[in-house]
């Protein structure tokens, strides 16, 4: 069983009203004794003169409505004189039954579904947190608190094996890409919008370059050499023949890059449309580009790469959350403050926030009430009595104190009209 719970008193006042406490008592006290002292003084002197008959009386049923209005007040919390006197005590004696009905009052009373969402209509989530985000202090401390989760979550996401599970399902959806009908269309709008053109022109400038060099035409005539007779060879026709065909192919180059409207040009449109067609309906093509893309995904290169660069990036979020460099941790809070100056302008998504979270706080209260009940049920049967008594005496003990006073007065005043009729049913 859990030990009682405690309280502590070194609340700012405490002790001054604990102080005056103890003097309302003491005062209270003095009053009872000065009023019982009153009626033995007027008791006594009373064959002196009627009069002290009428003080005799306030004087004792004020000490009566005193003493009276002491035992209420203790008999509230303790045993007046520590006597086994049947009801008293009563906050101790019923402290389990207090602590139920208390949990069950909070629950009926406050924890309802409609006085909950009326007072969570009247909080504007939604600017809340468009004013938090654009703060770009706070934007930067929840900047900085997620890039210090990152590294543990990625461990985690390692060693639970995520990684593993993404990985596959990755690859599977890749396999499962139909890539025919994509490149397809892919090449098609490449060709409705005329890049091709300079695709074209890019690749002659390419090839031109390429048969220009003089490595590029030492290998043309070492080929031609070796193809040509004998007799052929010693009049050095291999040097005429690559020097013509290099010639041929640079004019041609140049016609066609010249010449928008080349002939050559709308072959080559007509060639890549023929392409494009068969890719996207000749099953041979799209079985080709399957095959290709499942060795490409075998590779063990494929692989390794995935590995490298997912190792990059772990190291590149290890070193954010030490704060070597702060390219991420500022990204980020830029981010969050423009998505806050975002909210903050945007009434309509704030009002979506506002009604999805009264929504979901709504819910959530209204499942989790019976546990709110059951648990202030459960903290107060823990408390310690005697200090929650001690503390309820401290803060309004003072307004308590006041009863007696009000006990002796109101029954002096009682106690005086009963004799003043009782003597006057005598004179008659």
């Amino acid at each position: 069983m859990n030990a009682p719970a405690t309280f502590s008193f070194d609340v700012p006042g405490d002790a001054a009203r604990a102080s005056e406490l103890r003097r309302v008592k003491l005062l209270a006290t003095a009053v009872l004794l000065a009023t019982f002292a009153s009626f033995i003084a007027a008791r006594m002197l009373l064959p002196i003169h009627p009069a002290f008959g009428f003080i005799a009386a306030f004087a004792e049923a004020a000490t009566i409505g005193g003493l009276a209005d002491w035992y209420a007040v203790v008999a509230l919390f303790k045993r007046p004189l520590g006597l086994p006197i049947p009801h008293t005590a009563i906050v101790q004696s019923n402290q389990r039954r207090i602590a139920d009905k208390l949990g069950e009052f909070i629950e009926v009373h406050f924890l309802e579904a409609a006085p909950v969402e009326a007072k969570l209509r009247q909080v504007d989530f939604g600017s809340f947190i468009a004013d938090w985000l654009r703060d770009r202090k706070k934007s930067e401390d929840l900047a900085r608190f997620a890039l210090r989760l990152l590294p543990e979550a990625v461990s985690a996401t390692e060693t639970s094996g995520l990684m593993t599970f993404i990985t596959r399902r990755v690859t599977s959806q890749l396999v499962s890409i139909d890539l025919a009908p994509l490149a397809a269309g892919t090449l098609r709008g490449f060709v409705e919008e005329g890049k091709h053109k300079d695709l074209l022109d890019d690749i002659f400038r390419a090839i031109h370059q390429t048969l220009t060099t003089p490595e590029t035409m030492s290998v043309i005539r070492e080929k031609i050499r070796a193809e040509l007779p004998t007799l052929l060879r010693l009049y050095r026709a291999d040097k005429f023949l690559v020097n013509r065909i290099v010639a041929s192919a640079t004019s041609f180059f140049e016609e066609v890059c010249n010449d928008p409207k080349h002939p050559f040009r709308a072959e080559f449109n007509q060639m890549l449309l023929s392409f494009v067609d068969k890719l996207g309906t000749d099953p041979a093509f799209a079985k080709r580009i399957d095959g290709l893309k499942r060795d490409l995904l075998a590779r063990p290169e494929l692989g390794a790469l995935a590995k490298n660069v997912w190792s990059n990036v772990r190291t590149f979020f290890e070193r954010s959350a030490t704060g070597e460099t702060q390219v991420l941790q500022q990204y980020l809070t830029k981010m969050l403050v423009e998505a806050g100056e975002a909210l903050a302008g945007d009434a309509e998504l704030r009002g979506e926030i506002n009604q999805g979270l009264v929504a979901v706080l709504t819910s959530f209260i209204a499942d989790q009430k019976s546990g709110v009940s059951t648990f202030i049920s459960d903290q107060v049967k823990s408390w310690n009595m005697a200090q929650l008594i001690s503390l309820i005496e401290i803060n309004i003990g003072k307004d308590l104190q006041y009863i007696r006073f009000n006990g002796s007065l109101i029954g002096g005043l009682a106690g005086l009209a009963l004799y003043t009729l009782e003597y006057l049913l005598r004179l008659v």
